[in-house]
């Protein structure tokens, strides 16, 4: 089982280029291209703000290709990627084409595309019926992710889009094309107040499931931490993934842990975490 981690929470140290020569050196198969710098979206305000990175700007192809090429001299791919969100924002909708662009310049198979949290099955379909073509046309699969609210007179998680088996699959349905697949958060799943697990979630999307988003947490919050640290059942998570026979990638999304470390000994984190998700790894391949 091929093992994979996000750039974005090691670039903000040490920049793209660096954090996958990283990920390289601590054992990862693969790069998941993280695109958030491609726009800056103030939570607040509900608007975009102008960004200054290459992925913003005219050569962002060259930037996706100078990574793709990174990777390859450190020895590893790029397996997917994650478009800006959220979705909700019309302004940030017009960067996702760019998104799935650079997916394929970079070498990814899938560009993960948030759901509009609040949108129903027929709403988010909309969106993905508008951007399947031109997926198609570069190679790229689109991944829709589980989502979550958050309640704050009740203290915890609410539903949001795909954040059930039932609402996951009915938008795989409704939109019924062979380059819309299943990207699993195994963290959302386990967060109180989605009212189902990370396993159930799995076994409900079978064959349609092809991508991941590992972290660990507290059952509660979206902590993304490094596997095997907090409260998620990591056995019963390999044994369902195997179960339904999953070939993609382990890629993880534990930004928050990397929060402990700095630019100094970022590697060291991305060390620690690619050793647990060998460890998960090596859990699947032993059932």
């Amino acid at each position: 089982m091929k093992t994979s981690t996000e750039i974005n929470s090691s670039a903000r140290y040490v920049g793209e280029e660096k954090a996958i020569e990283y990920i390289a050196a601590a054992g990862f198969d693969a790069w998941d291209f993280s695109m958030f710098s491609m726009c800056r979206y103030d939570w607040g305000k509900d608007i975009v703000l102008p960004s200054s990175h290459e992925l913003a700007g005219e050569n962002y192809l060259a930037f996706a290709r100078k990574l793709k090429k990174v990777g390859l001299d450190n020895g590893i791919v790029c397996n997917q990627s994650h478009a800006p969100f959220p979705s909700s924002n019309k302004d940030i909708r017009s960067f996702l084409k760019r998104a799935i662009e650079c997916t394929a310049e970079a070498g990814g198979e899938i560009c993960i595309i948030h759901p509009q949290n609040n949108g129903t099955p027929e709403q988010n379909a909309e969106m993905y019926f508008e951007l399947l073509p031109f997926a198609r046309s570069c190679g790229v699969k689109i991944a829709t992710e589980n989502m979550w609210n958050w309640d704050n007179s009740l203290g915890h998680a609410v539903f949001a889009a795909c954040a059930t088996p039932e609402s996951f699959n009915e938008h795989l349905d409704i939109v019924n094309d062979d380059f819309f697949v299943a990207c699993l958060d195994i963290g959302h799943a386990e967060m109180k107040g989605m009212n189902t697990t990370a396993p159930e979630m799995i076994r409900a999307l079978g064959t349609r499931l092809k991508a991941l988003h590992i972290h660990d947490n507290d059952k509660f919050h979206d902590s993304h931490q490094i596997p095997f640290s907090m409260n998620i059942d990591f056995d019963a998570v390999v044994k369902a993934l195997k179960e339904i026979n999953y070939n993609g990638y382990f890629t993880l999304e534990c930004g928050e842990y990397l929060n402990n470390f700095n630019k100094d000994n970022v590697h060291l984190g991305l060390k620690d975490m690619a050793n647990a998700v060998k460890k998960l790894s090596d859990m699947y391949e032993g059932l």
